[in-house]
């Protein structure tokens, strides 16, 4: 399995502030930028796995619209966390 309690948990204390911190707005994008990736890593090599692509679609727009919230309440740390996890614009 990719996703670990571990892996889970540093991605949390990382950008969330602590590991218990799972609600954050920059936690919840960095875990699922690091999601999105695995799959599209997935997707280049399995062309044709369409319920991958979907799942994939889905999740970009969940964090599309997270990052659409911090970039209307909190500029700043939209800022910062599109610049940390270099997320296009």
């Amino acid at each position: 399995m990719y996703l670990t309690k571990e892996t889970k948990a540093e991605i949390f204390a990382k950008h969330g502030g602590k590991a218990e911190n799972t609600g954050s707005a920059e936690g919840q994008i960095a875990l699922f930028t690091f999601r999105i990736n695995h799959l599209t890593e997935h997707l280049k090599r399995n062309r044709h796995d369409y319920n991958t692509e979907r799942s994939l679609v889905k999740l970009v727009g969940k964090r599309r619209s997270l990052l659409d919230y911090l970039k209307n309440t909190e500029i700043n740390r939209y800022r910062a966390i599109i610049k940390e996890l270099n997320i296009r614009k």
